[in-house]
């Protein structure tokens, strides 16, 4: 684990502060540290680019709204991590989420020779997004099972089923990268994602 984007991420307790007072430039500044990370992974659990920005909108509404409730300004990473796994739970959970299709721009179409990561990327979109979600929260950020059954309002045990099946389906398809270029043309994204690596670590 620890190749969650928000661990990397280091912001002067001074300007914790000041956002706490509700200071405008401190503000910005959070926010222009940690908008990559909290869009990053709403994007990848949810699979879906307007709802990451929903996700990613919402979570620094919060931020500024609540700053003034973080009783530990170290942990600032953590609790805007815990925002935005949130918000990704609520629509997880939202009856309108539950009935929508995978959208054609939800899927990756991985060219040979580009290499594992982004085959772990394609394998990675093309599971359930609970599953999905579960995975992130354990392999890239670091979540306990018993933190992710907590979220999820069930115990330790659901977490372990549900990642344990998931990985199993990642192994699957990462066995037989073929079967990942067979979906309809989306855009392949060449960026470097520091995360993916995990996950296949995660998976092996």
């Amino acid at each position: 684990m620890g190749m969650s984007r928000f661990a990397g991420i280091r912001i002067d307790l001074g300007i914790v502060r000041r956002l706490q007072a509700g200071d405008r430039k401190a503000q910005e500044i959070v926010y222009r540290a940690y908008v990559d990370a909290v869009y990053t992974m709403a994007r990848r659990v949810l699979g879906d680019a307007a709802l990451a920005e929903e996700v990613t909108q919402d979570t620094f509404v919060d931020m500024i709204e609540k700053a003034a409730q973080l009783d530990r300004p170290a942990q600032l990473g953590g609790w805007l991590r815990s925002i935005a796994v949130n918000h990704c739970l609520m629509r997880l959970r939202s009856p309108w989420f539950k009935l929508r299709e995978p959208m054609a721009d939800d899927l990756r179409t991985v060219s040979e020779g580009i290499g594992r990561a982004l085959d772990v990327e394609a394998a990675l979109d093309r599971l359930p997004r609970q599953a999905r979600m579960i995975v992130w929260m354990h392999c890239v950020e670091g979540y306990t099972h018993e933190e992710i059954g907590h979220a999820f309002g069930h115990t330790a045990s659901f977490s372990k089923s549900k990642l344990a099946r998931a990985l199993a389906q990642l192994r699957r398809q990462m066995a037989a990268p073929q079967a990942l270029n067979h979906h309809p043309v989306g855009t392949l994204e060449k960026r470097n994602e520091r995360s993916l690596p995990t996950v296949a670590a995660c998976a092996s």
